[in-house]
């Protein structure tokens, strides 16, 4: 599972805002957060804009 909605509320950010910072669609970022997974290269896009490492995004604690 990815920590996605929780890292971008921690950054005080709306759906919106993390969208206009990594060039990501709304629509993919939503997606995102109610599925859990997404392409390595949109992560990587979201983790720059929010300023944390792929290992923060990723909440290994799910998969155990």
């Amino acid at each position: 599972m990815l920590k996605l909605k929780q890292l971008r509320n921690d950054a005080g950010l709306s759906v919106r805002n993390l969208s206009e910072l990594s060039g990501v669609s709304r629509r993919t970022i939503e997606d995102i957060e109610s599925r859990g997974d997404c392409r390595i290269s949109t992560a990587y896009l979201l983790c720059k804009a929010l300023g944390c490492t792929l290992n923060d995004f990723y909440d290994d604690e799910q998969d155990q």
